[in-house]
């Protein structure tokens, strides 16, 4: 199998976040491949990753990091790839994070989920590679008419909860 996804993070400690992008990922039956990397202690390695990893067919990277949180800006100056960038909670309740990776110079994007948002950013990246694989676009559709069954399904278990004002 040849992953089409890299889900990237700056150290393991990022794993229970980025666990559910891989948990979507897997579900869809798309290859991913999941790394370490920092930006900070690993420069060369993030290089040789950011400039290889269109020839080793990767169509979408995620790139997790916190504080600093240079890791997918990094990624997406050296690829021509898309990049969505996961901002964790580390400190300062994630906003540090959020602003490093959302802040990024003109030419140089990187699609921005919320603080803690791996599974967003895993169904953005699957969004990506639907533009151009139909299978996958049905997966999507089929997930997504799942997400509209769980609310009406919270509906019916909130209707079966009596107050005295309650009216529905």
């Amino acid at each position: 199998m040849t992953p089409v996804v890299s889900i990237i993070m700056g150290s393991t400690s990022d794993l229970p976040v980025m666990e559910k992008a891989a948990k979507l990922l897997d579900e869809m039956e798309i290859p991913f491949e999941m790394n370490a990397l920092s930006a900070h202690r690993t420069p060369e390695r993030v290089e040789e990753f950011a400039k290889n990893a269109k020839a080793r067919g990767i169509k979408v990277i995620i790139a997790a990091a916190g504080m600093a949180a240079h890791l997918p800006g990094v990624i997406a100056s050296m690829t021509p790839l898309p990049v969505i960038g996961v901002p964790i909670d580390s400190s300062l309740d994630g906003m540090d994070a959020l602003l490093a990776i959302v802040q990024m110079p003109p030419g140089i994007p990187v699609a921005t989920v919320g603080i803690n948002g791996a599974l967003n950013a895993a169904i953005l990246a699957l969004q990506m590679i639907a533009t151009g694989d139909e299978q996958v676009q049905q997966k999507l559709i089929a997930y997504k008419e799942t997400l509209k069954g769980k609310i009406e399904k919270a509906n019916e278990e909130l209707s079966k909860i009596q107050y005295k004002y309650k009216t529905n």
